[in-house]
């Protein structure tokens, strides 16, 4: 299914007057995990500025252990810190990648701003080696957009 077709689904699934945010969110996630054949992990982390940690708040794909990831530790602790896009091509070649499977590839986060403040992200892992492009940044972007302005 391509991005374009998906961003409506995903504004439906966020007008939901019904659901508190971490349901939305999951669906968001399963949303993205069924319908785009490389996101085999989709999860959304945010941040608790005061312990310097990310928290995993919604998530599609196989359990994770890493609910609590501190700011600065692998690729999701460093986008809390850096502010910006992390695409990895090869997850093998990042000194300070946290392994969550031995089938994880590949992985792209991306920050999730909310009036100009990097207040978590959104993650996703896949078992592709290098399936992430310039269109999957934009359309995670977009994604971000709209769920900082559910919250």
């Amino acid at each position: 299914m391509s991005f374009n077709s998906l961003k409506p689904k995903i504004e439906t699934i966020l007008a939901n007057k019904n659901r508190n945010n971490e349901q939305l969110l999951t669906e968001v996630c399963e949303l993205l995990q069924s319908n785009i054949e490389y996101y085999d992990w989709v999860g959304f982390y945010f941040a608790n500025e005061a312990e310097k940690t990310l928290h995993l708040k919604a998530f599609a794909g196989e359990a994770t252990d890493h609910t609590v990831i501190p700011f600065g530790k692998g690729i999701c602790g460093q986008v809390a810190v850096s502010n910006s896009n992390f695409v990895v091509p090869d997850v093998k070649a990042q000194d300070n990648y946290i392994a969550c499977s031995i089938n994880v590839k590949s992985e792209i986060v991306i920050p999730l701003f909310k009036n100009g403040k990097n207040i978590g992200q959104i993650d996703i892992d896949s078992h592709v080696a290098d399936p992430f492009s310039e269109e999957d940044e934009r359309f995670l972007e977009w994604v971000n957009q709209v769920v900082a302005e559910k919250l």
